[in-house]
């Protein structure tokens, strides 16, 4: 019977395949297979090499066959953001052409999972010089929502191909990055979980950096138990991953505190976003969470800054000035618009942004000590269709809309998840985003792991995407 990748998690095929009872081989053509069954529809991917992903497997059973157990996410398909360098392929960063070679340069993120000899032959798509949150292309396409049939909206961005390959089949985890959303927003509307991690806690070795400030590496997953797995291969956990994730999800819901801030999160919210939030906090709460309200005052300045364009955009602008000159004339100008208009900004008002984003972050971080979590949605609207960012006018004013929550968290520096917990009117995944103070991210995954073993896997919860048959 053929392997259904889109159901099965990493905790699974990682014990058949040492019991087994299955191979990488079989897990690999599984993996090319729904590639290659729903590619065409979907548009996930910059680069897929099934040859290169068999002659993997082929190694990783090999080493399981002599005895050499190299982790979770030995011999399971992993695919990597085409922002990162990967080996054996160039690098794009979402534009018309490759970049120089030395941005092929496999760095100690990839680095991780090529340890364990994951499969490391799919590069998703990204936005183009990852700056935008819808997740649009011009040159390459925009992928498809796996969750609309009729009309083709929007993924999120930047790591716009990245939750869409989780649901393709074509992979088990992905690995993005986050500026102000960008792991976050694909996340949140393809119906995956997604993290985003304090400044400096992984490495950004062998990413194309958008934003010296802000950028994280992030993952993707299809749960939060596949998620911890990831975190745990990135952060440095002790023992055995798959105990401890098994022993973070143990965790009690009795008596952890989530913070509700109504202002800024909880405003403008499109039909069925803010309940479905809400009726999950209420499951929470029943299982013995505590719902309290919270004040953060850097929330409302932050979204204010935010607004104004804040720090990314100079720091994109500085970037492309100085080492993609070549690649300006050929930008969408929906993404030259807003870097050109925010970007060169006078070095004074520059360093007073940035002093007072670091007063903020060391302001929250305080504040937050005696909060577990605040909780919120992650994007405020749904996934518009692709024909309504086209142009500019809309472009603008929906990215603006939709990257406000995961945008001002960044900006105070929290680390962060997001869970599906339902569908909106529009029939489209709700992501609940739960954010914790800077350096909190052990204890947030458990938070995360706990709250899904009370509200259920998002397949469970939320069903397969209609794009996605069984």
């Amino acid at each position: 019977m053929p392997i259904d990748l889109v159901a099965a998690d990493i905790a699974g095929l990682a014990a058949a395949l040492r019991a087994g009872r299955l191979s990488a081989a079989a897990i690999a053509e599984a993996a090319i297979d729904a590639h290659g069954r729903r590619e065409k529809a979907l548009n996930a991917h910059r680069a897929f090499d099934a040859a290169l992903m068999r002659r993997q497997a082929a190694a990783a059973d090999a080493l399981l066959a002599a005895g050499c157990d190299l982790g979770p996410f030995m011999g399971l398909p992993v695919s990597v953001k085409d922002l990162f360098g990967l080996s054996g392929f160039r690098t794009w960063a979402g534009t018309p052409r490759a970049l120089p070679a030395e941005h092929e340069r496999e760095g100690e993120f990839v680095g991780a999972f090529r340890r364990q000899a994951a499969l490391l032959a799919a590069k998703t798509h990204t936005v183009e010089f990852a700056f935008g949150g819808l997740g649009t292309n011009r040159h390459w396409g925009a992928p498809r929502n796996p969750w609309d049939g009729a009309t083709h909206r929007v993924p999120g961005g930047s790591s716009s191909g990245a939750g869409v390959g989780l649901w393709q089949g074509s992979s088990m985890l992905a690995l993005g990055s986050d500026t102000t959303g960008s792991v976050r927003m694909p996340a949140s509307w393809t119906g995956a979980v997604g993290i985003k991690v304090s400044r400096g806690r992984w490495t950004t070795d062998g990413l194309l950096q958008q934003s010296e400030t802000l950028d994280t590496p992030g993952i993707l997953a299809r749960s939060a138990a596949d998620a911890a797995l990831g975190f745990a291969a990135l952060d440095g956990v002790p023992g055995d991953a798959v105990a401890w994730a098994a022993a973070q999800a143990a965790r009690p819901l009795d008596g952890l505190r989530i913070g509700i801030v109504r202002k800024p999160f909880l405003e403008g919210c499109e039909p069925g976003i803010a309940e479905r939030v809400e009726e999950a906090l209420r499951e929470l709460e029943a299982g013995g969470a505590r719902l309290v309200d919270f004040e953060l005052p850097e929330a409302l300045p932050a979204y204010e800054l935010w607004l104004a364009g804040h720090l990314s955009a100079p720091e994109a602008h500085a970037t492309l000035v100085e080492r993609f000159a070549d690649w300006i004339p050929s930008i969408d100008p929906n993404i030259w618009a807003r870097i050109s208009s925010f970007g060169e900004m006078p070095a004074g008002e520059y360093v007073r942004r940035r002093r007072r984003i670091l007063g903020w972050m060391d302001a929250t971080e305080a504040r937050m000590q005696d909060i577990d979590a605040i909780a919120m949605p992650t994007i405020p609207i749904a996934p518009p269709p692709l024909a309504e960012v086209e142009a500019l006018e809309g472009y603008r004013a929906r990215n603006t809309a939709a990257s406000r929550n995961a945008a001002v968290i960044s900006l105070l520096d929290c680390c962060a998840i997001t869970l599906p917990v339902g569908l909106d009117a529009a029939r489209m995944p709700v992501g609940m985003q739960l954010a914790a103070r800077r350096g909190g991210e052990r204890a947030l995954m458990g938070i995360a792991l706990a709250a899904e073993r009370r509200l259920g896997r998002p397949i469970d919860r939320l069903g397969r995407p209609p794009m996605v048959a069984a």
